[in-house]
């Protein structure tokens, strides 16, 4: 296995939490895509990746990218509020809007329009990042909607909203953690979600 495989493989294993992914009816193809964890180096997120992985190069052709399939699912820990670890602030608590917001800056930053002039393009990530954190907010307004989908072979309730970029979700799974998903030309009312049992096999 390539070092840099090994290294991203060794961020996830680090985790105190499962991370889940699609479960098994998914058959496409499976990828990492990173961690966040805090200043202490205590991993706090990451995001499983399904279908075509999304490539960020100005260069690839706008209707190439159109045409991927993916679909992204974050698993985020369930903590409280909790001072630093040097302790000289607090931590705001995570919840499922912790989940949607991730879901939904994570959906832009793979769908930014690459035909834009690079100056309007940070103009119109900026923007579009506001709307995303105002709507994850705001999770029982009206710019979502409820959607049942299997976690762990058991219903669970997710919020649900549809974009021209693509879709985002957010919901809790057990386990203590929060889960988000995103994704453009999968369909998410057909998806199921469990805990990943080898993350070796998203390598």
């Amino acid at each position: 296995m390539p070092a840099d495989a090994r290294r991203k493989i060794d961020g996830y294993l680090m985790a105190a939490f499962p991370w889940y992914g699609l479960d098994e009816a998914f058959t496409g193809p499976r990828w990492l895509m990173q961690v966040g964890a805090s200043a202490d180096g205590t991993v706090e997120h990451g995001s499983t990746g399904h279908g075509d992985e999304p490539s960020l190069r100005a260069e690839t052709d706008a209707e190439a990218r159109d045409r991927q399939r993916f679909a992204v699912v974050v698993t985020i820990a369930s903590r409280p509020l909790r001072r630093s670890a040097d302790g000289t602030g607090v931590l705001e608590a995570t919840s499922v809007s912790s989940a949607a917001w991730l879901a939904g800056s994570g959906l832009l930053s793979c769908t930014w329009p690459s035909r834009m002039e690079r100056a309007l393009r940070q103009d119109w990530l900026e923007q579009q990042t506001a709307i995303a954190w105002e709507l994850a907010d705001d999770l029982g307004g009206e710019g979502w909607s409820q959607l049942s989908l299997p976690v762990d072979g058991e219903p669970a309730t997710f919020h649900y909203r549809e974009s021209e970029y693509g879709w985002v979700l957010a919901g809790s799974a057990r386990d203590g953690v929060h889960l988000g998903a995103y994704g453009r030309g999968m369909s998410a009312y057909g998806l199921g979600f469990s805990v990943v049992k080898d993350i070796a096999g998203y390598s």
